[in-house]
């Protein structure tokens, strides 16, 4: 069902002003976070639901407490009179709770029909920051939960944030290897193949309307694409030996993945539909994993030709090929940030992987993980988190954290190992 957002009220000037003016500054003096009440929204129904009212206020509150902007708490409504519209707020008690910001909502569900409003108060200012209504089914009460957290982040950041994108990734929860995607926190996983083969390195079309990914199900490694919306698996690279770990370019024109139909596997670039197949690199090693700078005028990769996997960086249409990580004897998996000022990749340290991030130009070679063994680092759109998969204890799951390295969290559920991770940009 289609969703409708409407904007009910804009009172305050437009988000990235409201940031430039110095709002997180101004209302946490000394450099201390901002605290945000996070209120169950009020049901307008008879009788009340309160596990949805629930639902709503833990969304919002791991959304923005995962974001690192905030310290979000869940809390129950203070006191007030029990005809006060969502418009009027005593801010004293809030203020004196230790909270700068409030988030309040009702929410009416009639004949499976959904209306959600939302509103962020400045506590410190008394004033409404901006508000939301959604309309729509039952099911999108999750979804529009995402979606004001999003708005928030707009607010905070000037920039809207990526809880409502979603993870691609692939399991072996059906004893096959299988690719999923699921909501940017782990909910909501459904398969995209179910094809009983191998099926592997999922990457996200520009528009996150499709994907493509390569697959064993005719026998050789070929390069498929297929809609999220429908089951068809489109055939684009069935060339002699390997068509694997693709990669779209940022205006979702070209496809970059390793050949090896020639012998040894090289980087090309083919036409999105799968046609005219341009070598890029020329060189006796194996050369793999590519990604796209957001520019879409450089490329990074993986070769061994130094005797070890090694990531370079090229022109988007081959050469000038300059070495990029001088540290460590196996690096692999990079994948350029959606802002352009570093890549993430993973790392062989001490018989395992872990994440590491390097400038464009070789400099500040910086390790974000120290458990378990990690790889497949994925940014998201807004360049504030990294998805990745990692194997801790008993098993392999895909996680989630700032870009930073902090407030790593597991969010795959379920049984099966899950791994090669990419995140969507809508």
């Amino acid at each position: 069902m289609k969703i409708f957002l409407l904007v009910l009220l804009l009172v305050v000037p437009p988000a990235a002003l409201y940031a430039q003016s110095g709002y997180i500054e101004v209302t946490a003096p000394g450099n201390r976070q901002l605290k945000l009440a996070v209120v169950p929204p009020r049901s307008l129904d008879v009788p009340v639901n309160s596990e949805s009212a629930k639902l709503v206020s833990d969304v919002i509150a791991y959304d923005m407490n995962m974001s690192g902007v905030v310290i979000a708490e869940n809390r129950s409504q203070l006191p007030f009179a029990k005809d006060i519209s969502l418009a009027d707020v005593d801010f004293a008690p809030w203020q004196s709770a230790g909270f700068d910001l409030l988030v309040r909502g009702e929410y009416s569900l009639k004949d499976e029909r959904l209306t959600v409003e939302f509103r962020l108060f400045d506590v410190i200012n008394r004033k409404l920051i901006t508000a939301k209504r959604y309309l729509g089914a039952a099911k999108d009460l999750r979804r529009f939960s995402h979606s004001f957290a999003d708005e928030i982040m707009r607010a905070m950041t000037g920039e809207k944030g990526v809880f409502t994108t979603k993870i691609a990734y692939v399991s072996t929860k059906t004893g096959n290897k299988e690719i999923y995607v699921m909501d940017w926190d782990g909910h909501n996983p459904l398969p995209l193949t179910k094809n009983g083969s191998i099926n592997l390195n999922p990457d996200f079309s520009p528009d996150g309307r499709e994907i493509i990914f390569t697959s064993y199900k005719r026998g050789n490694p070929d390069l498929y694409r297929r809609s999220l919306s429908n089951t068809a698996e489109v055939p684009l690279s069935s060339r002699k030996g390997l068509n694997f770990t693709g990669s779209w370019s940022p205006d979702g024109n070209k496809i970059a993945l390793a050949l090896s139909k020639d012998g040894d596997a090289e980087i090309y670039t083919l036409d999105k539909d799968g046609t005219h197949p341009t070598r890029l690199t020329i060189n006796p090693a194996l050369d793999f994993y590519p990604s796209w700078s957001p520019d879409g005028k450089q490329i990074v990769f993986v070769s061994d030709r130094l005797g070890k996997p090694q990531i370079f960086v090229m022109n988007a249409g081959g050469g000038e090929v300059r070495r990029l990580t001088t540290a460590g004897n196996y690096n692999v998996n990079p994948r350029w940030s959606p802002k352009g000022d570093r890549i993430a990749y993973s790392r062989m340290t001490n018989g395992g992987f872990n994440i590491f991030t390097i400038a464009p130009d070789g400099t500040s070679d910086t390790q974000l993980t120290f458990d378990g063994s990690n790889e497949n680092p994925s940014w998201s759109a807004d360049g504030r988190f990294i998805c990745f998969s990692s194997k801790r204890g008993s098993g392999a799951g895909v996680y989630v954290m700032r870009t930073d390295g902090s407030g790593q969290t597991k969010v795959s559920q379920g049984k099966g190992m899950y791994f090669q991770p990419v995140w969507s940009v809508h």
